[in-house]
């Protein structure tokens, strides 16, 4: 039997207010790639807010590998340094300002070695702080939000396909076997400056946060997800169930899922 984890955490964090985040996190390689280039973070110190980080490196060799680690990485040391507890009302902009900095990080790297010419990493970073969600991504790794077993995406692909669907010339089920659907249009690595896109709302006792490469979700759409989730009695279950699935069904790309309940 094929060993499904490659990264793995699992852990029930909290921290003051009485805000109570249970989360669980596994990374599989899939059934065509011969390696991983998915990288994910997690940082649960008591000290700050709960930060989940996904990124989906791009490049030949092991350039995407490199991107994605770098750029998670890097956001994992300078969140540690955000003054969070002082300027909660500025958790969205410090999360891009991090994001931004990553994206030189890797672009310096990418310059100083040929054999990581042109490396790239879709990234996008989740907070959870005084009973709010805050996102800032940039690619088409997405986050959802699952709540009374209904399911919304919070973020929008930057992708070729998706500008083609936001201008009405494809529609949502053209785009799912679109031979271009891989393009990404914004992500690190790519230009000088990096605009993130944001994402914030209050969130409510049982809510869960799917966060996610697009190895998992050009696999599963929206309702196979929500069914992994309301037929697994854990969080790390579930994560086992949705990995699977998008195995059983090809299994194309890598694929990172993190799902946090509230």
């Amino acid at each position: 039997m094929k060993r499904l984890a490659v990264n793995l955490e699992k852990a029930t964090y909290q921290i003051p207010r009485s805000d109570d985040v249970e989360f669980a996190a596994l990374s599989d390689k899939g059934m065509v790639r011969e390696k991983n280039e998915d990288s994910f973070g997690i940082i649960s110190d008591n000290k700050l807010p709960a930060v989940f980080i996904i990124a989906d490196g791009m490049g030949g060799h092991n350039s995407g590998e490199v991107a994605s680690k770098l750029a998670v990485d890097f956001a994992k040391d300078a969140i540690t340094h955000l003054p969070f507890a002082s300027e909660p009302n500025k958790t969205l902009d410090s999360i891009c300002s991090v994001m931004k900095s990553a994206n030189t990080e890797v672009l310096s790297a990418a310059n100083e070695s040929q054999e990581n010419s042109g490396m790239g990493t879709t990234m996008l970073v989740s907070v959870i702080h005084n009973g709010n969600l805050y996102v800032a991504h940039a690619g088409d790794s997405r986050a959802y939000l699952i709540r009374n077993q209904s399911i919304s995406q919070l973020t929008k692909d930057h992708s070729y396909i998706e500008e083609l669907v936001s201008k009405g010339t494809l529609t949502r089920e053209e785009a799912e076997n679109h031979p271009n659907r891989h393009l990404i249009t914004r992500a690190l690595g790519c230009s000088e400056e990096l605009i993130p896109d944001t994402y914030s709302c209050s969130l409510e006792p049982e809510d869960i946060i799917l966060l996610c490469t697009d190895g998992l979700s050009n696999m599963l759409n929206d309702l196979e997800m929500m069914e992994c989730l309301l037929s697994s009695d854990s969080l790390l279950k579930a994560c086992n169930r949705l990995i699977q699935n998008a195995n059983t069904k090809g299994g194309e790309d890598n694929a990172t899922v993190i799902l946090i309940k509230n």
